[in-house]
């Protein structure tokens, strides 16, 4: 499945991302350009590696304290990255636009509250009627606002309360295609002629007991120590990686006559989903980046790969024979496996690498853990 045919240009004229690296273009760009070092905790939640977010001076997006304590840490860090996007766009404090921007999430499930987990599954093993003893203590033990906090839509929601966007908006849900579909449908609504501006993107917090816990209960993740993504043979598997990031994604015509400076132009878009059986994730990546043409053989090719085995080594695959002599950077090397986010912070360095000169065109690629796989090309503006 792709996006509609491409009829209008759509410029990326706003980044927001913050992760281990620090927040905002500059900072990525310097990675980018360098490769790295990633920025790796191997202590934490040991033996499972993870790349922490790096300190964010919240007041600075998010000004007022009470939401700052009413939004659990993935949707701070979304707030925190859809305002950066907004200010590098230049309409943080554009009412009018705000009133027309349509917002897209990739977002997942709330956050646990570990200490009545790690209560209720002590004590079940000592019940004599462990469904009544269960019952019993989720009623008792959990908050009424932990479940408010745990709605998915409440992102968008945070967004445009601190933000004040009040165009309507969707939360996406299922994991890195999430994010792939979030963009794709932002990207498709512009080109159609649907839409002329939006803010589109995810976060995910990775610093989370549950679901690391979760992850390696599927046998996901990769254990023991940092390992570049496609060099993760003796131990295959997910780091994930807090990061959250935005795009400001505008026709072409209104940027222009607003004056706007566009990062790079988002071409084309592309999603699938395989049954996943031997070869069929190079078979989908190999047919949505063919669909975007002729590559260049300087083009700059991102992937928002996950270690895992088999349909790691399917993606480099697939990257390779659409774009042998491209320069090929995983995302998770640089920042970690962000999920709903993994998509969103790819296209968006993408993006900041072409803004920053380091290429005239770029490929972004990615598989799902388990389900999904989607493309994307962007162009120099």
């Amino acid at each position: 499945m792709t996006s509609a045919p491409h009829r209008r240009d759509v410029a990326i004229t706003g980044i927001g991302i913050a992760s281990s690296l620090g927040e905002g273009v500059e900072a990525h760009a310097a990675a980018l350009a360098a490769g790295g070092p990633p920025i790796v905790d191997a202590e934490s939640f040991k033996p499972y590696p993870v790349h922490p977010l790096a300190a964010l001076e919240l007041d600075r997006q998010i000004p007022k304290k009470s939401d700052q304590r009413q939004m659990e840490p993935w949707q701070r860090l979304g707030v925190y990255a859809a305002g950066l996007a907004l200010d590098s766009a230049g309409l943080k404090e554009d009412a009018e636009a705000k009133s027309a921007l349509q917002v897209i999430v990739a977002a997942g499930g709330g956050e646990r509250d570990h200490a009545v987990d790690s209560a209720i599954l002590s004590g079940l093993r000592g019940a004599n009627e462990p469904g009544t003893f269960l019952n019993e203590r989720l009623m008792g033990d959990l908050r009424p606002t932990l479940f408010l906090a745990q709605l998915s839509n409440l992102l968008a929601g945070n967004i445009a309360i601190v933000h004040g966007v009040t165009g309507p908006s969707r939360t996406f849900m299922g994991e890195e295609q999430a994010g792939v579909d979030a963009i794709r449908t932002a990207h498709a609504r512009i080109a159609s002629g649907q839409s002329d501006l939006m803010l589109v993107g995810g976060a995910y917090n990775a610093e989370r007991r549950d679901m690391l816990l979760l992850f390696e209960l599927g046998g996901y993740l990769r254990r023991d120590g940092f390992a570049p993504v496609f060099a993760r043979e003796d131990a295959p598997g997910l780091i994930t990686g807090s990061a959250g990031a935005f795009l400001v994604l505008e026709s072409a015509e209104r940027a222009a006559a607003r004056g706007a400076t566009a990062h790079a132009k988002l071409s084309h878009v592309g999603a699938d989903r395989s049954r996943r059986t031997a070869g069929s994730v190079e078979s989908a990546l190999t047919k949505l980046v063919g669909g975007f043409g002729p590559i260049a053989g300087d083009a700059l090719a991102i992937s928002a790969a996950t270690g895992c085995a088999g349909i790691t080594a399917e993606e480099a695959a697939a990257l390779k024979a659409a774009a042998p002599t491209a320069r090929r950077i995983a995302a998770g090397d640089l920042v970690g496996h962000g999920v709903e986010a993994a998509f969103p912070v790819s296209v968006a360095l993408a993006a900041i690498a072409l803004s920053a000169g380091q290429a005239r065109e770029a490929v972004v690629t990615g598989a799902g853990h388990w389900r999904g796989e989607g493309a994307a090309h962007l162009v120099q503006a």
